[in-house]
């Protein structure tokens, strides 16, 4: 006998654009609620949340729960491109003159 296939959509994450400024990260937490970030999180010891200091962790939205919550994790486009402080400059372009 053949089972119906889950036709449900994937959880929807919350756009970029509801994030506060200097808020870079999301995840999903197993129970379907969302949280901004301002620091990169973890996963809580016991399993199904992520966790960062309460200061740098926001609601976002909900949604429906998520068994794949682990893969849920991610960070603002603009800021995995931008350079840390310190970090090495972006790569020189083709119009771009060498560094000496």
């Amino acid at each position: 006998m053949d089972t119906p296939s889950d036709t449900t959509p994937a959880p929807q994450a919350p756009e970029w654009s509801q994030a506060p400024d200097g808020w870079d990260w999301s995840a999903q937490d197993a129970d379907g609620r969302w949280y901004w970030y301002r620091t990169e999180p973890v996963p809580g010891i016991g399993g199904g949340i992520w966790r960062s200091n309460s200061r740098n962790q926001q609601f976002a939205a909900a949604g429906r729960p998520n068994p794949d919550w682990l893969e849920s994790l991610r960070r603002r486009p603009s800021a995995a491109q931008a350079p840390g402080p310190g970090g090495p400059p972006p790569p020189a372009g083709p119009d771009t003159p060498p560094r000496p």
